[in-house]
Protein backbone atom coordinates (compact mmCIF):
# COMPACT_ATOMS: atom_id res chain seq x y z
CA UNK A 1 0.00 0.00 0.00
CA UNK A 2 2.95 2.45 0.80
CA UNK A 3 4.55 1.58 -2.34
CA UNK A 4 1.54 2.60 -4.63
CA UNK A 5 1.22 5.69 -2.79
CA UNK A 6 4.76 6.89 -2.91
CA UNK A 7 4.91 5.53 -6.70
CA UNK A 8 1.84 8.17 -7.39
CA UNK A 9 3.53 10.56 -5.87
CA UNK A 10 6.93 10.60 -7.53
CA UNK A 11 4.66 10.17 -10.51
CA UNK A 12 3.01 13.58 -10.00
CA UNK A 13 6.28 15.42 -8.73
CA UNK A 14 7.77 14.51 -12.21
CA UNK A 15 4.80 15.51 -13.99
CA UNK A 16 4.67 18.65 -12.41
CA UNK A 17 8.94 19.17 -13.22
CA UNK A 18 8.22 18.45 -16.77
CA UNK A 19 4.96 20.46 -17.13
CA UNK A 20 5.59 23.11 -14.89
CA UNK A 21 3.80 26.52 -16.03
CA UNK A 22 6.00 28.78 -13.39
CA UNK A 23 9.10 27.83 -15.33
CA UNK A 24 7.66 28.70 -18.79
CA UNK A 25 7.86 32.04 -20.60
CA UNK A 26 4.17 33.14 -21.44
CA UNK A 27 4.33 35.40 -24.73
CA UNK A 28 1.10 37.38 -26.04
CA UNK A 29 -0.60 38.19 -29.31
CA UNK A 30 0.52 41.68 -29.06
CA UNK A 31 4.23 40.11 -29.24
CA UNK A 32 3.73 37.12 -31.54
CA UNK A 33 1.19 38.37 -34.00
CA UNK A 34 -0.89 35.06 -33.28
CA UNK A 35 -4.19 35.34 -31.94
CA UNK A 36 -3.87 33.57 -28.73
CA UNK A 37 -0.82 32.75 -25.52
CA UNK A 38 2.45 30.88 -26.44
CA UNK A 39 4.31 29.01 -23.62
CA UNK A 40 8.16 28.79 -24.20
CA UNK A 41 10.35 26.71 -21.86
CA UNK A 42 13.92 25.90 -21.17
CA UNK A 43 14.82 22.21 -21.22
CA UNK A 44 14.86 22.01 -17.16
CA UNK A 45 14.27 18.41 -15.78
CA UNK A 46 11.49 17.39 -18.91
CA UNK A 47 12.13 14.10 -21.01
CA UNK A 48 10.92 15.25 -24.50
CA UNK A 49 12.14 17.39 -26.89
CA UNK A 50 11.55 20.84 -27.77
CA UNK A 51 7.90 22.05 -27.48
CA UNK A 52 5.35 25.38 -26.82
CA UNK A 53 1.98 24.96 -25.13
CA UNK A 54 -0.36 27.22 -26.58
CA UNK A 55 -3.58 28.43 -24.73
CA UNK A 56 -6.41 30.87 -25.45
CA UNK A 57 -5.58 33.10 -22.33
CA UNK A 58 -2.35 33.73 -20.11
CA UNK A 59 -4.52 32.49 -16.65
CA UNK A 60 -4.86 29.11 -18.80
CA UNK A 61 -4.39 25.53 -16.63
CA UNK A 62 -2.15 23.12 -17.62
CA UNK A 63 -4.91 20.65 -19.23
CA UNK A 64 -6.66 23.64 -21.07
CA UNK A 65 -3.62 24.12 -23.10
CA UNK A 66 -2.54 22.34 -26.42
CA UNK A 67 0.96 20.90 -26.64
CA UNK A 68 3.33 21.36 -30.14
CA UNK A 69 6.53 20.12 -30.45
CA UNK A 70 8.88 21.93 -32.88
CA UNK A 71 11.23 19.41 -34.01
CA UNK A 72 11.85 17.32 -36.14
CA UNK A 73 8.79 18.57 -37.71
CA UNK A 74 5.89 21.17 -36.05
CA UNK A 75 3.18 18.56 -35.19
CA UNK A 76 0.61 18.41 -32.55
CA UNK A 77 1.26 16.22 -29.23
CA UNK A 78 -1.99 16.61 -26.97
CA UNK A 79 -5.39 19.09 -26.67
CA UNK A 80 -7.12 20.42 -29.61
CA UNK A 81 -5.78 23.15 -31.55
CA UNK A 82 -7.91 24.00 -35.31
CA UNK A 83 -6.40 24.00 -37.89
CA UNK A 84 -6.53 27.60 -38.90
CA UNK A 85 -4.98 28.22 -35.82
CA UNK A 86 -2.67 25.20 -36.09
CA UNK A 87 -1.34 26.75 -39.43
CA UNK A 88 -0.48 30.06 -37.91
CA UNK A 89 1.25 28.33 -35.23
CA UNK A 90 3.43 26.48 -37.67
CA UNK A 91 4.58 29.32 -39.31
CA UNK A 92 5.66 31.31 -36.56
CA UNK A 93 7.66 28.22 -35.09
CA UNK A 94 9.27 28.08 -38.42
CA UNK A 95 10.26 31.42 -38.22
CA UNK A 96 11.59 31.31 -34.73
CA UNK A 97 12.55 27.59 -34.88
CA UNK A 98 16.30 28.46 -33.99
CA UNK A 99 15.49 31.40 -31.25
CA UNK A 100 13.20 28.46 -29.49
CA UNK A 101 15.61 25.35 -30.09
CA UNK A 102 18.33 27.93 -28.44
CA UNK A 103 16.63 28.65 -25.60
CA UNK A 104 15.15 25.09 -24.82
CA UNK A 105 18.38 24.30 -25.00
CA UNK A 106 19.68 26.54 -22.64
CA UNK A 107 21.99 28.22 -25.02
CA UNK A 108 20.33 31.92 -24.43
CA UNK A 109 18.26 33.41 -21.99
CA UNK A 110 14.64 34.09 -21.33
CA UNK A 111 15.64 38.39 -22.43
CA UNK A 112 17.76 37.06 -25.44
CA UNK A 113 14.29 34.96 -26.17
CA UNK A 114 12.50 37.41 -26.51
CA UNK A 115 14.70 39.83 -28.57
CA UNK A 116 14.82 37.34 -30.96
CA UNK A 117 11.87 35.98 -31.44
CA UNK A 118 9.72 37.37 -34.23
CA UNK A 119 6.40 38.34 -34.79
CA UNK A 120 4.36 36.57 -37.36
Amino acid sequence: MFGAKNTMKTDLIQNLDEEAPYEMANLFPKHTGLPFVIWISARGGARHDARVKVSTNAKALPGDMATVAIRPEVHLIEGEIDANAFHLLKAWIELNQATLIAYWESAIDTQDALNALVRL
